[in-house]
């Protein structure tokens, strides 16, 4: 019986195909492994925390992020916005904070927001009258809906106005502040929303 030969530039293709198609399947087969280490859309939306990147984020420049199916403002205020909160006190239905459940403890507070970082406002961007999400406008000047605003959220469907802390003004439909919802700082770099800081309620 005759030696058939063996084609070894063909055997060394096959060798080097499996080996790329094969490894092309483990990297595909990695991928959803990896995710599932992320909390899912629908663990999202059940309330689980989400971290964001705020290192981009411009003093006076507003982000949205999603968060338990709700739309979740980060502001990086400028002092200029800061120093407007106390001309707006007596304008204001709730300027202390006093309705508890609106904010964490560690928010009741002129700023609404962590002492040692007064500058970031973390806040759900809806409104508390009927569920709309008022704009951000946060330019220091007259608006023909407030001949004095001092910057803040507008709601357009009922007229509602919030002050640059989420502070509702009287004599509008809403009825009480934007709520504040439980957030910290991983770093300098990253707010985790949905888990009060250590030690905080």
């Amino acid at each position: 019986m005759a030696n058939v030969g063996v084609n070894q530039g063909r055997r060394r293709f096959l060798t080097a195909t499996t080996a790329v198609v094969g490894g092309a399947g483990a990297a595909t087969a990695l991928v959803p492994f990896i995710k599932s280490w992320l909390p899912s859309e629908r663990a999202k939306n059940a309330g689980a925390p989400v971290l964001q990147d705020i290192s981009k984020v411009q003093p006076g420049q507003r982000i949205i992020v999603g968060w338990r199916g709700q739309p979740v403002w980060i502001v990086n205020r400028t002092k200029a916005m800061l120093d407007t909160l106390p001309q707006v006190k007596n304008r204001l239905r709730d300027p202390d904070s006093k309705v508890a459940d609106q904010q964490p403890k560690f928010a009741q507070n002129e700023t609404r927001s962590l002492k040692d970082k007064p500058e970031w406002f973390v806040v759900i961007g809806i409104c508390t009258h009927l569920g709309c999400s008022p704009d951000f406008v946060p330019e220091i000047k007259a608006e023909p809906f407030d001949p004095e605003w001092k910057g803040g959220f507008f709601c357009p469907c009922h007229k509602s106005r919030y002050d640059i802390a989420g502070r509702v003004f009287q004599g509008v439909p809403a009825p009480m502040n934007l709520v504040v919802p439980p957030y910290k700082f991983v770093d300098d770099k990253h707010i985790l929303i949905g888990v009060n800081p250590e030690g905080a309620a």
